[in-house]
């Protein structure tokens, strides 16, 4: 135990960390050049533009980040370019395990196409809470457009929604 009282915060861990669109890379080598430990996995994809198609190196998560620290280091790396937030599971900082980290090493080694889903199936119109980043804590419906899923919000008092799509990690469903 620590001074403040929790156990393992000075052990360092696969913390996650969710970045701003497209900006994954750059903070890789950010963190890097730094002396960071960081964990980026990557995938090949066949991409179609309109005169070729070309392989190109993507990240296997969008906006996902995973950098081995210590839990007090947090507020540091949240200060790296384009870091939007720590991602938290029950109100603590997410971590990726030893185990799980192999396993996704495991299926990039592998060669093979990676495709990943959240684990939670929505609906569209399925009332749902946002637990992580900058909306925690509001509620609303899951929209499904073809831009993908969206999370909305309906203002009663002028009968208008606020919509902003979201990564359906961040959502819980509302069992009412």
């Amino acid at each position: 135990m620590n001074a403040v009282g929790a156990p393992n915060a000075s052990k360092k861990k696969w913390l996650v960390f969710y970045t701003k669109s497209r900006h994954e890379k750059k903070i890789e080598a950010y963190l890097v050049k730094r002396g960071y430990e960081v964990f980026l996995p990557m995938q090949k994809v066949l991409r179609q533009w309109s005169d070729r198609k070309k392989k190109v190196e993507v990240p296997l998560f969008n906006s996902y980040i995973f950098v081995n620290e210590t839990e007090d280091k947090i507020s540091t790396l949240l200060q790296t370019p384009g870091m939007a937030w720590n991602i938290r599971h029950n109100d603590k900082p997410a971590v990726l395990h030893h185990y799980e980290l192999e396993v996704i090493k495991r299926f990039l080694s592998s060669g093979l196409f990676i495709e990943h889903t959240s684990q939670q199936n929505f609906k569209s119109g399925d009332a749902v809470e946002v637990i992580d980043g900058p909306l925690k804590g509001l509620r609303g419906t899951l929209v499904r457009t073809t831009e993908g899923e969206k999370f909305s919000v309906l203002l009663e008092s002028i009968q208008q929604n606020v919509t902003v799509t979201l990564d359906p990690i961040v959502l819980k469903h509302i069992i009412s």
